[in-house]
């Protein structure tokens, strides 16, 4: 156990104090309307906004998950987060503009706006559960997970306790401040979370002597293989080769998940902004933030972690060797610190989804279904009572998790499939409510199913979402779910749309008129000829992907400077370089073509 300093503990206590201020600051703003609660009035600029996103993806679970996977598999596996780069970027170009235009207060309540009758209502009504709750408890279940496993290993609490004790002081400021609150402690948890990430990071690589140091002595860990260290991986094409894993994540699974147009929580954040300039530049941030910023702190202390710990100790699983990389580098005043940190990044992922959360819970259930004519004083106190459920049922679900990455693929494999869908539907007309059904039912079951086929194998010695499915004497991983799951999925919801009704013309010329997206809408544009689309064009799709490029080149230029790459780094920067020139020069034509981008 960590002896924590009195200037530890000052540290904590003013973080602590902060947060239950501002809670009481932003408390009768956020109060006065489901809008200002769930949105803040859709007055925030993109800085705020992009930030927020940032910081609501980086939470305490997180670099404990980029670790584990980097001890077990190399630095090349945190492609399952950076292969969603190529669907952010979408979100820059067309969707960030389209949620904004929708003017929705969740992204379900578009499903009314886009399909009609009682599929639609249906719909609506399932995926705000779904989402609300089986989806979110697990993802807040591994963040309180997450800060259990720091508070043990560095301070020897109760893993229960610290998930119990930082449940509490979370809701306190959920339930007070809303979404207002949520966005403006956003920014100041990120740079809390990057400073104690950096700080981490800088001290473990000069723990071992520095980087050339740390990658002589990785060479000589059990633990390494010749992928440890590689950005894309070599082994042939074979099915259980780390390269065809690669090509999975790179071809199938950016475009095939439930996150395809925006994800719900960054969604909620693109309706929120100013106009359509604040929601395409908080998106932007967003991707370079989130991709090139974040991860290479996390990747070598993680590296650092392979050298220190080559075997972890009785009890602790492979994503424990963080906080225990935490608690041999930090002396007295940066512990605290760090520990803030850890908490601020816990704290803006927490608030996010409870928020979130609350958010379809009163408008897609609630308002919608059982009460319409509620005033906004009660759909405000409804919000927190559902924001109290909620975190109660999450603390339940963090004590039966047993990994954090495994429940990360749980999560993915649950929307697999349903992407094609969530895109389609902003360009093709013929998408319709059942579509998604059938989408998001078949991968649900699939993804159940192969839980429930690993129960009934491993029996007693199962355990929730870490225990592989195996067929004779091979191991389903992710790479082979996801060849399973996408495309029967797919199969499924293209054989039920082209089986079923359309969306009534009314609806379809409603929600034309209003997101202009612009695709193939056929009958529909014929009958609208008055409406100008600007979403859907070919030169625009080259942005993308020259957008994309930049990033990566970022990202690994990036990489190359913190491991000792030297003048390698150049190119990759100039590929970043390439790809902000192209995307500053689209901005600038939209900008031009529509003045008021509004």
């Amino acid at each position: 156990m960590a002896q924590l300093h009195l200037y530890d503990w000052l540290v904590v206590a003013a973080y602590a104090a902060l947060t239950l201020v501002l809670g009481l600051v932003f408390r009768k703003r956020a109060s006065a309307s489901t809008e200002q609660y769930f949105l803040s009035g859709r007055s925030l600029p993109w800085w705020v906004l992009g930030t927020s996103m940032v910081a609501t993806t980086f939470a305490a679970d997180t670099p404990l998950a980029v670790t584990g996977f980097i001890r077990e598999h190399g630095i090349w596996y945190n492609w399952f987060g950076w292969h969603y780069v190529l669907s952010q970027m979408l979100a820059v170009f067309l969707f960030s503009r389209f949620w904004r235009r929708a003017e929705v207060l969740t992204d379900n309540e578009l499903i009314e706006k886009r399909y009609s009758g009682k599929p639609a209502a249906f719909l609506r009504g399932f995926k705000a559960g779904y989402f609300a709750l089986l989806y979110n408890f697990i993802v807040l279940g591994w963040v309180l997970k997450g800060m259990g496993t720091v508070a043990e290993a560095v301070l020897g609490i109760d893993p229960q306790v610290a998930v119990i004790g930082g449940a509490a002081l979370a809701l306190s400021y959920a339930l007070l401040a809303g979404f207002w609150g949520v966005v403006v402690t956003d920014v100041i948890q990120f740079g809390l979370a990057m400073t104690g990430s950096i700080t981490v990071s800088v001290l473990a690589v000069r723990h071992v002597g520095g980087v050339a140091e740390l990658k002589q002595r990785l060479v000589e860990s059990p633990l390494f293989t010749e992928n440890t260290l590689a950005f894309i991986p070599g082994g042939g094409l074979g099915m259980e080769s780390d390269f065809f894993k690669f090509l999975v994540f790179v071809s199938l699974m950016w475009w095939a998940s439930h996150n395809a147009d925006g994800g719900g929580y960054l969604i909620q954040r693109m309706a929120a902004a100013r106009d359509e300039r604040h929601a395409r530049a908080a998106t932007l941030w967003f991707v370079v933030a989130n991709n090139a910023v974040r991860y290479w702190p996390w990747i070598t202390v993680a590296l650092v972690s392979m050298v220190m710990w080559p075997t972890m100790p009785a009890g602790k699983g492979e994503e424990a060797a963080y906080p225990l990389v935490m608690l041999k580098v930090l002396g007295p005043g940066l512990l605290g610190m760090v520990l803030v940190s850890f908490f601020a990044a816990f704290m803006s992922t927490i608030d996010t989804h409870l928020n979130w959360g609350a958010s379809y819970l009163v408008n897609d259930l609630y308002h919608r279904f059982i009460k319409p004519d509620a005033t906004e004083k009660q759909l405000v106190v409804v919000a927190k009572l559902c924001v109290l459920g909620m975190m109660i049922c999450a603390v339940i679900v963090a004590y039966f998790l047993s990994s954090i990455g495994k429940a990360w693929l749980f999560v993915w494999a649950m929307g697999a499939g349903i992407g094609p869908v969530l895109i389609l539907r902003w360009f093709w007309w013929r998408i319709n409510a059942w579509s998604e059904i059938a989408a998001l039912g078949s991968s649900v079951l699939l993804a159940v199913g192969f839980e429930v086929a690993a129960a009934i194998q491993s029996g007693a010695d199962y355990r929730l979402f870490a225990t592989p499915v195996r067929v004779g004497a091979m191991v389903l991983g992710t790479h082979h779910k996801a060849l399973i799951l996408v495309p029967v999925t797919i199969a499924v919801w293209l054989a039920v749309t082209l089986l079923t009704r359309p969306v009534d013309n009314l609806r379809l010329a409603s929600f034309y008129a209003k997101v202009r997206p612009g695709g193939f809408w056929g009958p529909v544009a014929q009958a609208n000829p008055e409406v100008v689309c600007d979403g859907f064009r070919w030169s625009r799709l080259l942005v993308w992907l020259l957008g994309s490029l930049g990033v990566y080149g970022l990202i690994f230029g990036l990489g190359r400077l913190v491991l000792g790459g030297g003048w390698t780094a150049l190119p990759l920067f100039g590929l970043g370089a390439v790809g902000l020139i192209a995307v500053v020069w689209e901005f600038r034509r939209e900008d031009q073509a529509s003045p008021t981008n509004s």
